[in-house]
């Protein structure tokens, strides 16, 4: 396999975003490109590309936030206001469909659950959609109902079948 790397995504990756975004999700999921500027100018922006032989392949959308906090699709990135993030939300993950089952998520989880740990974050958290429920429990997220009425809202906006998901993280060493 040619060379594989991992940096933070940068606004210069939004068209091949937007193409790993469509192959992965239909147009069901599709966010805008100005969505995604908007995300990566966020100060507690940290998402990942993945990029195989120069070219984008895959991606991970995510910032640091509160936990309880849903991200509505199409949302932007909000700083929390009022407490210091204890979370790391995974919004969007893609890989392109013809590079399925290589392992290359976990080359994007690992590093940011591994940054999250550093940094003090508690929990890791995402909103789990298109029937990937089994898929997160298997990396330890447990579904965690949601208390508050605009957080049931901004879940609501995944559709039918979305859940909301948190995992521990491991205590800095």
């Amino acid at each position: 396999m040619p060379p594989l790397e991992v940096r933070p995504l940068q606004t210069d990756d939004l068209p091949a975003l937007m193409a790993v975004q469509r192959a992965a999700y239909g147009d069901g999921f599709m966010e805008s490109t100005e969505v995604f500027a908007r995300r990566l100018a966020s100060p507690v922006n940290c998402s990942l590309a993945l990029l195989l032989d120069g070219a984008l392949c895959a991606y991970l959308a995510a910032y640091q936030s509160v936990q309880g906090k849903v991200t509505p699709l199409h949302g932007d990135f909000e700083p929390p206001v009022g407490s210091a993030p204890d979370t790391l939300y995974l919004h969007d993950m893609a890989v392109l469909p013809g590079m399925a089952g290589q392992g290359l998520a976990q080359r994007l989880l690992q590093p940011l659950w591994d940054q999250a740990t550093a940094q003090g974050l508690r929990h890791s958290a995402l909103v789990s959609v298109q029937g990937s429920q089994g898929y997160w429990e298997r990396h330890g997220y447990a579904v965690q109902p949601l208390a508050q009425p605009l957080q049931q809202q901004r879940l609501a906006s995944y559709g039918d079948g979305a859940v909301y998901m948190t995992k521990l993280l491991p205590s800095p060493r």
